[in-house]
């Protein structure tokens, strides 16, 4: 079917006047909008689906979420055939959110479903703690993380709380596609609705204390001085009553950022991972003298840190370094309280740090490794139930967990855990950054850069379907200075191994469009599209030994030339 046949399919009265009258201007100018909006449906990436909102197969609207929902509902009916079923929904800060919220729970409801719906946005980590909690059958979150306004999402969590995986996924979004826009049903029942809001709040964030926190006498927490910025997203209320409950005293908020705000009025981008969206939190800190600043996202997954370098200079910490303190300092706690039995394993990616694999050696516990995204991180802990006892689990993007009370990546609890640890380096008369490097000294240093080419539209897809097909074709020999000795190709499921020749075929995970190669010096690199931008991400990961702070000082400044090696290499 054409682009021009599908969207002539949206003239018909099963879609609202307004739409009617877009899609036949955009058909009667010849406009490049009506190509962009229906050359495609929109897909299920590693994060849910995701797009920029307007009319169209390619957009995120009320049909499209709607075709979505009733797929959905429909599945839910045939895996729990006579069964009053739940599903709980939240929504974030983002335009049009909180009514897309009401819009998917009337499909719910029109169907017979109940629906525990939130009544203003909420952190998509008390989503997944909710679905546990009130022992949904299913979740939906509206969200579409730290991407641009014009953007939203849908994500779907089933009863363990996390984010659908393999088979559910696959057979959900067959439902979904299987549905045909004039059999959503938009009439709901407003009597199988069920508001929750502050009471579960408060449930949420003692858990996230009980997961989170373990000095017992709170060592420091009165003397630590907090920025905090919700960067105009859902934690504005709950990260700060959280740090207050828990004991915390010295916190300075950002208050222009903490005005909830799809439009994100003070930064180009609301992304923790980009010091521009920390800058404000960070001048604050200059001025209050605080000793770690924290950034959460819209949607209040993910977190960015920022604390004192050797210089005493506020820096942000990249996601993997957030990660290792954070791991490393559970698992002293752990260890010193007797918990480790070797039973217990930590979850990461393939994309991640292999730094966690060697700090859970050192542990004698197992790192285990998935793809991208946490969804796979709490397939881990489903399957592990009963045998292995899940601690935490983190990727490079920003994310982490502690506990298995949350499924999903965590700001909340990992706020907690991160401000107790500066609290308690800061009584021990070091700061974080002086921590990192004692890790750094133990286990060996690791450093990361991550390169994102942007390719918009249809054409950009085209262009990184085919960069994905040449570095495939055509491996490079060498990375800054270093051959390459193995090829990870997680879509064929294989490892060549280019010394011998040999190929491996590597079990246990499943297929995914990414490349990773190893180098002879240890370096990595991965190769991946992502499942919910217009972008293909280039993860680099280097290392080296260092023996004490100036060592590690000049070995920075090694390890950051070598990351820019490697993107003159690949011509990125």
């Amino acid at each position: 079917m054409t682009t021009l046949e599908k969207a002539k399919l949206w003239l018909t009265d099963t879609f609202d006047k307004e739409t009617q009258n877009t899609i036949q201007n955009w058909i009667d100018t010849n406009s490049d909008d009506l190509e962009d909006s229906f050359y495609r449906e929109l897909e299920f990436g590693t994060g849910g689906m995701r797009g920029i909102m307007g009319v169209g197969t390619n957009r995120l609207n009320k049909y499209t979420l709607g075709q979505a929902t009733q797929g959905l509902a429909n599945y839910l009916h045939t895996q729990f055939p006579g069964e009053e079923i739940k599903v709980a929904i939240a929504y974030d800060v983002r335009n049009n959110s909180k009514e897309f919220g009401k819009m998917c729970a009337d499909v719910l409801t029109a169907n017979g479903i109940k629906v525990l719906l939130f009544k203003e946005h909420r952190p998509t980590p008390e989503l997944s703690f909710t679905v546990r909690d009130k022992k949904c059958n299913a979740g939906i979150v509206l969200t579409a993380s730290h991407n641009p306004p014009e953007y939203n999402g849908y994500k779907v969590y089933w009863n363990d709380g996390a984010q659908i995986v393999p088979p559910h996924d696959d057979l959900i979004i067959k439902e979904v596609y299987s549905v045909k826009f004039d059999e959503i049903k938009f009439s709901g029942n407003d009597d199988l609705i069920e508001w929750i809001g502050e009471e579960q709040d408060d449930v949420y964030i003692d858990a996230c204390m009980e997961n989170s926190l373990y000095q017992k006498d709170k060592i420091g927490y009165d003397n630590l001085n907090i920025v905090f910025t919700s960067i105009h997203g859902t934690t504005y209320k709950t990260v700060p009553q959280a740090l207050k409950k828990a004991g915390f005293t010295k916190v300075d908020l950002v208050r222009e950022q903490m005005i909830p705000s799809g439009n994100f009025p003070t930064v180009e981008s609301p992304n923790p991972e980009e010091p521009a969206a920390l800058e404000m939190a960070m001048d604050l800190a200059r001025i209050t003298n605080g000793d770690i600043v924290i950034g959460t996202d819209p949607d209040g997954d993910r977190l960015g840190i920022a604390v004192r370098n050797l210089d005493g200079e506020i820096q942000l910490l990249n996601g993997n370094q957030c990660n290792t303190i954070l791991t490393y300092y559970i698992l002293e706690q752990w260890k010193k309280a007797g918990k480790i039995t070797g039973k217990e394993f930590i979850g990461s990616t393939i994309v991640t740090s292999d730094i966690f694999i060697d700090i859970a050696a050192k542990f004698g516990i197992e790192c285990k490794i998935g793809l991208t995204g946490f969804k796979w991180i709490g397939k881990m802990i489903r399957e592990a139930e009963g045998e292995q006892k899940f601690v935490c689990g983190g990727e490079e993007s920003f994310g982490f967990m502690t506990g298995d009370f949350v499924r999903d990546k965590d700001s909340c609890g990992s706020i907690l855990l991160a401000c107790e640890l500066a609290a308690w380096c800061k009584a021990n008369g070091k700061t974080v950054y002086q921590y990192m490097i004692e890790i750094y000294e133990e286990i060996g240093m690791y450093y990361e850069g991550l390169i994102n080419v942007v390719r918009k539209g249809r054409t950009g897809a085209e262009e990184i379907k085919q960069m994905m097909t040449d570095f495939r074709e055509n491996p490079p020999a060498e990375i800054a200075g270093s051959k390459v000795v193995e090829v990870r190709d997680y879509q064929e499921q294989t490892s060549l191994n280019i010394t011998d020749s040999k190929k491996s075929v590597m079990d246990g995970i499943p297929k995914s469009n990414v490349l990773i190669y190893y180098t002879q010096d240890g370096t990595k690199v991965c190769v991946r599209p992502s499942g919910t931008e217009p972008k293909i991400k280039f993860y680099v990961s280097v290392k080296d030994s260092i023996a004490s702070e100036q060592d590690f000082r000049e070995k920075l400044v090694v390890l950051e030339q070598k990351i820019n090696q490697v993107k003159a290499d690949l011509k990125l």
